[in-house]
């Protein structure tokens, strides 16, 4: 099961809006074939395994890391082809977390007499699908904060430099979870001070893999985006989409659409975009996952929204050494310690000379 969890990782960024899913068959003790889900639209990871192990798959046992589908999509229900192949036994890590499809693949499996084992490597395989699972159950997509900062807490100095707080390593492996999720969000600030392009932009040796921009979204109430940011100028195949409040301008809205921007309109709570509402509005588009990267206003009121599942926080071996920085979060926090927003199901993971803490938002 590790071996089919590792094979379902290398669609990572590939097949959204479709979990991740690697399988392999064993026969007489030996690995037969191996397959995983390459991309939405393509053949299942069940269905390349089989093809793999060829005449072999008969009377063998099927790893995969998820319950089997029993419905047409863009591809034929997995289970008729595992059942065809002779199949004796099947061990899934999970069951499809889809309220309505939940259990119908294992059910149909067992009714045409091969033996279901469920629950091997099961909490991996759910940290691997956490974004499906999210997205499949609420409609929402998973949303993660990322933040680099200094040891004592500044995301920038007070004139608003940022460039390096991380180091090589650090930003290489943001490159490839901008690859991994659907959508990055920042604030019009950020755009206005930093001037990205919130690219994917991997190394040579991660260029092996074809290299995927996520859908950039600014949160710009007013409409004040520069139509000279770089983030304009991109030739990229993904979506650049402002959301805006209500009352912008309707000449500069028509000369950004021109340009092949999407502009969304989104409700406003206390002059600034209710990203609770908002989160709604992007599960709707089939964005399932969300990277939001910025800057310090955002990060609070993505929280004190309660839309963040998950949280990465780099820390660099740098000290900023006074209180006039931009800390992680701008704004009003609670009153007490005992408010916190808690996180759980920590790991600490090192970049070169910085630490990465990974949480979950309780």
């Amino acid at each position: 099961m590790q071996m089919a969890l590792d094979l379902a990782k290398k669609g990572e960024g590939f097949t959204s809006p479709n979990p991740m899913v690697g399988a392999v068959i064993v026969k007489d003790q030996k690995i037969v074939g191996k397959g995983y889900h390459q991309a939405a639209g393509e053949a299942h990871a069940e269905v390349n395994a089989i093809d793999d192990a060829g005449a072999l798959a008969q009377n063998a046992t099927l790893y995969v890391t998820l319950e089997p589908c029993n419905h047409t999509g863009r591809t034929p229900p997995c289970t008729e082809k595992v059942v065809a192949s002779g199949i004796r036994r099947v061990v899934a890590a999970m069951n499809d977390p889809n309220p309505g499809v939940k259990g119908g693949g294992l059910d149909y499996l067992k009714n045409c007499g091969i033996s279901i084992t469920v629950g091997v490597c099961e909490k991996q395989a759910k940290r691997l699908n956490e974004i499906f699972i999210k997205h499949v159950r609420t409609k929402r997509p998973f949303t993660i904060v990322k933040c680099a900062a200094t040891l004592d807490g500044r995301i920038a100095t007070k004139t608003g430099d940022s460039r390096w707080v991380t180091g090589e390593e650090s930003r290489q492996f943001v490159h490839q979870l901008r690859h991994a999720v659907d959508a990055i969000m920042v604030g019009i600030n950020t755009v206005e001070k930093d001037n990205p392009s919130l690219t994917t932009r991997l190394t040579t040796r991660q260029k092996k893999l074809k290299q995927l921009d996520p859908t950039r979204i600014i949160l710009d109430t007013h409409l004040r985006i520069s139509e000279k940011a770089k983030l304009l100028q991109l030739h990229s195949d993904s979506d650049t989409i402002l959301i805006t409040g209500p009352l912008v301008s309707s000449d500069k809205k028509t000369g950004l659409e021109k340009k092949g921007v999407r502009i969304i309109e989104s409700p406003v709570i206390d002059g600034l975009i209710d990203l609770d509402r908002l989160m709604d509005l992007l599960g709707s588009l089939g964005i399932t996952s969300l990277l939001i990267e910025g800057g310090g206003r955002v990060f609070a009121s993505a929280l004190s929204a309660g839309i963040v599942d998950k949280v990465l926080f780099f820390y660099a071996p740098k000290i900023l050494g006074g209180d006039d920085g931009i800390p992680i979060c701008k704004g009003p926090g609670v009153d007490l310690m005992d408010n916190c927003i808690l996180v759980k199901d920590i790991r600490v993971r090192r970049f070169g000379d910085d630490i990465m803490v990974e949480g979950y938002i309780t």
